[in-house]
C-alpha cells in the first residue's frame, strides 16, 4: 500500500522537472528550458527529494552534480517522457497544423549558415504550435548519447564515420576549399603542400573528446598533419577571425561563399585533393517509426534541397 501511495504522488510534470534538472545540473538552467519560474522548479525539486529520500543534486565546488541515485533515474525518466509523448501523438497520427509536440535538433554550426534559420522557419510555418529547440554539438554533449536518451530527435552535421547503429539520411555534399584574408601571401603566389601544411590554420573545437574532424581524419590517412594554431567552438565566428589575420580555414565551399560578400575574404583551392564533405542527418532506431519524427526528417531534407548552390 505504501508503494501505491508513493506512486499516486508522482505526475508527469514532476518526471519532466526531474529529467531536466538532472541533465542540466542546474535549477536556473532547467527553469529556462522548461519555461518555468525558478522558484517553481525549486519547489518541484523539493517534492522530488522528499519522494526519493535523496538530495538528488549536491554541490561540488561552484557547480551541482547528481547523486548516484539521481544518475540511476536519468534514463528511466527519459523513457517515461518518450513513452508519454508517443502515447497520444503517434497513436492518433501526426498533424503538424495542430500538434504541440516539441522537437529537438542537435546541429553543428559547420553547416551552411542559411540552413538552420530556414529549417526553423519551415517548422514554424508548417507546425506553428510545435516548440523547436536547436541544441549545440559540444564537447560535453556527445550526439550519440543525445539521440539514445531522447535528448535530441535527430542530429545534423558531418563526420568521417558516423556510428553504424544510427540511421542516416544524406543531405548534400560540398567541395573542400580554403578561406583566407586577401592579404594572405598564398593569394598572390599560391602554395605548395608544404606551404599549406605549415601555414597557421584555425579549426573547430572537436564535438567530443577524441573526435577527429573530416579534414584532419583525411590528413591522418595520408600520414600528414597541419599546423593548427587556433581552435574555436563557435564555427560561425571563424570567418571574422580569418578576415583579420593570416589564419587559414579549410571547410566547405558552400559555407565559405556565404561570407565572401560581406567580409574581406578569398577562397583558394587546397594543394591536395580532399573528398567532398558529406552532410547528413542521423537518428536513433527509437524514432524510426514515429510519424512526427519522420515529418521532421522530411523538413530537414527539403530545406537541404532548397539551399542555393554556389
Amino acid at each position: 500500500m505504501r508503494d501505491q501511495a508513493l506512486f499516486d504522488k508522482i505526475d508527469l510534470h514532476l518526471i519532466r522537472v526531474l529529467h531536466t534538472v538532472l541533465t542540466e545540473r542546474s535549477v536556473s538552467r532547467a527553469a529556462i528550458r522548461l519555461g518555468m519560474h525558478q522558484p517553481a522548479v525549486s519547489t518541484a525539486l523539493k517534492r522530488l527529494r522528499e519522494l526519493a529520500g535523496d538530495p538528488l543534486l549536491v554541490r561540488s565546488g561552484s557547480s551541482m552534480v547528481p547523486t548516484d541515485a539521481a544518475l540511476r533515474m536519468v534514463e528511466p525518466a527519459a523513457d517515461i517522457l518518450r513513452s508519454a509523448e508517443a502515447l497520444f501523438s503517434d497513436a492518433r497520427g501526426f498533424d503538424p497544423r495542430t500538434s504541440t509536440r516539441s522537437f529537438r535538433v542537435a546541429a553543428s554550426d559547420y553547416l551552411d549558415p542559411l540552413f538552420l534559420p530556414r529549417l526553423v522557419a519551415r517548422i514554424k510555418a508548417e507546425a506553428p504550435l510545435c516548440p523547436i529547440e536547436i541544441l549545440p554539438l559540444s564537447p560535453d554533449a556527445h550526439y550519440h548519447a543525445q539521440l539514445a536518451d531522447g535528448g535530441a530527435d535527430l542530429v545534423i552535421g558531418n563526420w568521417p564515420e558516423p556510428p553504424g547503429d544510427l540511421h542516416l539520411g544524406k543531405l548534400f555534399a560540398d567541395e573542400v576549399v580554403c578561406l583566407v584574408s586577401p592579404e594572405h601571401p598564398a593569394v598572390r603566389r599560391g602554395w605548395s603542400l608544404d606551404d599549406w601544411l605549415q601555414a597557421e590554420h584555425i579549426a573547430p573545437t572537436p564535438t567530443h573528446p577524441g573526435a577527429r574532424g573530416v579534414i584532419d581524419a583525411h590528413l591522418d590517412g595520408l600520414g600528414l598533419s597541419r599546423n593548427i594554431v587556433a581552435r574555436c567552438a563557435h564555427f560561425g565566428q571563424i570567418p571574422e577571425m580569418v578576415a583579420s589575420s593570416l589564419l587559414v580555414l579549410t571547410t566547405g565551399r558552400q559555407y565559405c561563399e556565404r561570407f565572401t560578400a560581406r567580409l574581406p575574404l578569398a577562397i583558394l583551392a587546397p594543394p591536395l585533393a580532399f573528398p567532398p564533405l558529406g552532410y547528413y542527418q542521423l537518428w536513433h532506431a527509437r524514432t524510426q517509426h514515429s510519424a512526427a519524427a519522420a515529418w521532421l526528417r522530411e523538413c530537414v531534407r527539403k530545406v537541404a534541397e532548397s539551399l542555393p548552390k554556389g
